[in-house]
């Protein structure tokens, strides 16, 4: 537990106490960084119709690594006390002149403002700094979360309903001996769902910086409308076929690219398919990272990174070409880079990964009829769908695995309804499909046929980053498999 009161301004002061405590018990040649951060995380889950679990947890942690002769070591509690945080400098201490000798140590961030995102007025009282928090949000409570459950399990309409609402805020401090140091604060609210029709499943994500921005209603009455229209699907043989991916579909590329393809690590290893300066992806496709919003989205992450590096706007792949992939210090300096603010505290050992990228939407011209009905298609499939002559519409994508890094080839399943597409109409559901597809094989030059118009901000299945996507429409999708094996 912490018994330290996380109020504004104060997680600098705690940062600062600890450096101060390295340098009387380590000495001043003693390098060190120390992570400040107060989470406070808000989860209702449903399931069979009706609310299961509302939990909520708040912890103060603080972390702290050390340089020192040449050899690092790192440390972590939860315990403010002062007697608590001289226990954790001399342990951290003790680990590092145990520790094998550090020769990829990059040396400390040097002090950097932090860069502003000018999307944003802010609303960040205490630091001054312009990226936006939302205070309803970090302080929602459970009948807010409730009330949002209550509103998607009716506008499914009886159908079995199971999912989640949750809330997040963080505030943070970084200092190092360096004399880095900053602080910032974010906030996000996410809410998942899906509804049940005589075996068939729907469903439907979004995430925002505003709990305001989660319509229960609107999200259960898509969730239904698929789960219902996905009913008695038909089987298709394995094959290419032409797809339109709608964007919780897409977010599973993005990932995939975040993790495999754009991190630094891997590719100067050899073992990611990115080349910079070469035109890799359609000239349609830009991706970029936004840990700092815009587009009159507030911040998604906090402004800086787990080494004090400040963040900023990420430009992956412009036009098709692939101009950056991700860093923190150590993998930059082994590849002759600079930090692009990547740090976690697993980037040393897993590699450096963008945690918000997008897809950038592409604005259409003659859209063409509709086709189906506004919540059985995601608007931003919708005119793809509609120019479609024979292929299908995938909602989802799971249980995606690597089989060659290199190029990276994916092999997974879809889920939560398949269609089979003719004439730009849906004339049946199709039960699940396995595939096998290099993913920047799929989007490379002349393969992507259209991005659709609006992005969907959708959370991360199983851990904390956005992905800002909009739907697909793809010349191959390698299908191998289908519901009979």
């Amino acid at each position: 537990m912490s018994d330290f009161d996380f109020s504004p301004g104060g997680g600098l002061e705690l940062a600062a106490r600890i450096i101060e405590l390295v340098r009387e018990v380590a000495g001043r040649g003693c390098e060190a960084e120390v992570n400040v951060r107060h989470e406070a995380e808000a989860l209702t889950r449903f399931a069979n119709s009706a609310i299961h679990q509302n939990v909520a947890s708040a912890t103060t942690g603080v972390r702290l690594r050390l340089h020192t002769d040449g050899r690092t070591a790192g440390g972590s509690t939860t315990l403010t006390s002062a007697d608590g945080l001289r226990t954790l400098v001399e342990r951290t201490l003790a680990a590092a002149r145990v520790s094998p000798a550090d020769r990829s140590w990059p040396g400390l961030a040097p002090p950097a403002p932090l860069w502003l995102s000018p999307g944003h007025p802010g609303s960040d009282e205490w630091s001054g700094f312009p990226f936006g928090f939302d205070e309803a949000t970090a302080r929602a409570d459970p009948a807010e979360r409730a009330g949002r459950v209550r509103d998607f399990v009716d506008a499914a309409g009886g159908l079995e309903t199971a999912g989640y609402c949750r809330t997040l805020s963080v505030s943070a401090a970084f200092a190092n001996t360096a004399g880095q140091a900053l602080e910032g604060r974010t906030a996000e609210a996410a809410m998942d769902g899906i509804a049940r029709a005589d075996g068939a499943d729907g469903v439907a994500r979004l995430a925002s910086a505003r709990l305001a921005d989660l319509d229960g209603a609107v999200l259960g009455a898509r969730a239904a409308a698929k789960a219902r229209a996905a009913r008695n699907p038909v089987e298709l043989p394995p094959g290419e076929y032409e797809v339109v991916l709608e964007p919780d579909a897409v977010s599973d590329l993005l990932e995939n690219l975040a993790v495999f393809g754009f991190d630094g690590r891997a590719h100067h290893q050899q073992q990611s398919f990115a080349e910079l300066g070469k035109e890799q992806f359609d000239p349609s496709v830009t991706i970029v990272d936004e840990p700092l919003g815009g587009r009159e989205e507030q911040a998604a992450d906090l402004p800086f990174d787990d080494e004090g590096t400040p963040r900023r706007t990420l430009v992956l792949v412009r036009d098709g070409v692939t101009t950056a992939v991700t860093h923190d210090r150590t993998s930059a300096a082994r590849a002759g880079a600079e930090s692009t603010g990547h740090a976690s505290p697993a980037s040393r050992s897993w590699g450096p990964h963008a945690t918000h990228l997008r897809l950038e939407a592409e604005p259409l011209s003659g859209h063409g009829p509709s086709a189906g009905g506004p919540a059985l298609i995601a608007d931003s499939a919708r005119p793809l769908v509609a120019r479609m002559r024979r292929g299908l519409l995938v909602t989802d994508l799971w249980y995606t695995r690597v089989l060659d890094p290199k190029t990276l080839v994916i092999t997974g399943l879809t889920r939560n309804g398949v269609w089979l597409v003719e004439d730009g109409e849906v004339t049946a559901p199709v039960s699940n499909l396995r595939f096998t597809q290099s993913y920047p094989r799929a989007l490379a030059p002349g393969r992507v046929l259209g991005i659709g118009p609006s992005t969907v901000l959708l959370p991360e299945q199983w851990g904390r980053s956005r992905y800002g996507a909009p739907a697909l429409h793809l010349a191959t999708w390698n299908v191998t498999g289908n519901a009979s094996g």
